[in-house]
């Protein structure tokens, strides 16, 4: 019996559905969203409603105007996130592999291989169980590969050493081209030259990949928004399995020394009256917005730079490294946090995005599309709960290879600890100054990479800050 040969499908995902209105119009409608995806043909519609069970990629490459107008609609249902695609027979019997995109602007396509070609895993790539199915990840790709037959699987894990296309043919003949291209595609594979030896470490391909240990990639992608499409924020996921914690610890057993008898019922310093002051602002008074000469006050007090020297050649194999001095702790005095200030009510600076430069004390404006810095602020005001944007948002990024070219494996946790200092001092700074500040515990590194055009591994968000004139009746 002859085997049919896998294809390539595009299906809606599972909580949606396409409705076709008689004039041509096109939605994509859940239980609670519908997302207009525009007018088509008659023809188009029709061949439309095989996205329900997948609709062949071949079937959108042609150039008819029905294909063009399937690769229009398709593309559009790809843009807002609402497809997943399909390796295996065609008619949609039986899945193979699944690709769920991570990434709005993810599209699969096959790298070229030959039987000649050498392939080996790559080291951020991993295999893990999601409720009874086996899922192949990494933070470098734009989605995630769902394995469903077990011979797949099996036959990934022995590309934990490198091997010809021609043995792995060999080895597993089942196993299909178009799959191990789709995943070069993404990064789960890496392609080795000659001089790239057995594909460790330094054989992905960019040498800022080289700083970054496998856990603290992973965890900087999948605790942040932008790169995958699970719930991010105050989701109550596990409210049905156990009781929330008490919001103060009981006591533990034994014997007490009470500690209130010993110090001043009231804080005895400016400093302990500035901590007690200390609280998140989320809505803002913008017919009073913060001015600039008051952000330069409170960069100036929060990050700029004191001094530089150079040290480290007291350590054996270590080149001379350049140091600053700032005003909050950081790990090593690396400093590798820097400001980015996208500005929507600032007297006597324009709405934009800005780098403060902390050794110049200077703003340097970036251009990026108006729609970009809409969507940061709307982001921002919802993650805080607010009815409008803050007047300066602080997006404090890192840069990366600062840090873990010293510290290797416990590199992002240092990094957090980092932004959690700056945050308070933020905090203490604005309160001081009679404005209003709150921390923002997400952001979207996918969309500042885009802004930026830096690699979300190379410098990217690690933490948020909101600032702005608080309002006296919030």
């Amino acid at each position: 019996m002859r085997t049919e040969t896998p294809i390539i499908a595009a299906r809606l995902n599972g909580r949606f559905s396409l409705h076709m209105q008689a004039d041509g119009s096109v939605a994509a409608v859940s239980a609670d969203l519908s997302v207009g995806l525009g007018q088509f043909s008659a023809a188009a519609t029709a061949r439309a409603a095989h996205l329900a069970i997948g609709l062949p990629l071949a079937a959108l490459a042609g150039k008819s105007a029905l294909a063009k107008q399937l690769h229009a609609l398709v593309r559009r249902l790809a843009q807002h996130g609402l497809l997943d695609y399909h390796l295996g027979p065609p008619g949609g019997a039986q899945d193979l592999v699944v690709i769920e995109p991570q990434v709005a602007d993810y599209w699969p396509q096959a790298a070229k291989l030959s039987s000649s070609d050498t392939i080996v895993l790559s080291r951020f790539a991993y295999l893990h169980r999601r409720g009874n199915e086996m899922v192949l990840q990494s933070p470098r790709a734009g989605a995630l590969f769902r394995i469903c037959d077990p011979a797949i699987a099996a036959a990934l894990a022995l590309l934990s050493r490198p091997h010809s296309i021609g043995k792995l043919r060999k080895q597993v003949g089942s196993l299909n081209f178009d799959l191990l291209g789709l995943l070069l595609d993404s990064a789960m594979l890496l392609k080795l030259g000659a001089k790239d030896g057995d594909g460790l470490r330094a054989s992905e391909g960019d040498p800022n990949l080289v700083l970054w240990d496998f856990h603290d990639l992973l965890f900087h992608t999948r605790s942040t928004e932008g790169r995958h499409t699970d719930p991010v924020g105050g989701t109550y996921a596990y409210a049905g399995v156990m009781p929330p914690l008490p919001a103060v610890r009981p006591p533990w057993p034994g014997k007490t020394i009470a500690l209130g008898k010993l110090a001043a019922p009231e804080p005895a310093s400016p400093f302990a009256r500035l901590l007690r002051e200390r609280h998140s602002t989320r809505e803002f008074d913008d017919r009073n917005p913060v001015t600039l000469a008051e952000l330069a006050q409170f960069l100036g007090t929060t990050a700029r730079v004191l001094s530089e020297w150079k040290g480290g050649r007291d350590v054996d194999g270590v080149p001379e490294v350049t140091y600053s001095s700032r005003p909050y702790p950081a790990a090593g005095s690396a400093y590798e946090l820097e400001l980015y200030l996208a500005v929507s009510n600032c007297e006597g600076l324009a709405r934009g995005l800005y780098h403060y430069d902390a050794g110049g004390h200077a703003l340097t404006a970036i251009d990026v599309p108006p729609q970009q810095l809409h969507a940061m602020f709307t982001s921002a005001a919802y993650a805080m709960g607010a009815s409008g944007p803050p007047q300066v948002l602080i997006t404090i990024a890192a840069r990366f290879g600062r840090i873990s070219w010293k510290y290797a494996s416990i590199a992002y946790s240092l990094i957090l600890k980092d932004a959690g200092v700056l945050l308070q001092t933020f905090y203490l700074a604005a309160t001081d100054m009679g404005l209003g500040g709150c921390a923002i515990g997400t952001g979207n590194i996918e969309r500042f990479a885009k802004m930026t055009g830096l690699d979300f591994h190379v410098e990217g968000p690690v933490g948020q800050f909101a600032l702005g004139r608080g309002r006296k009746d919030a």
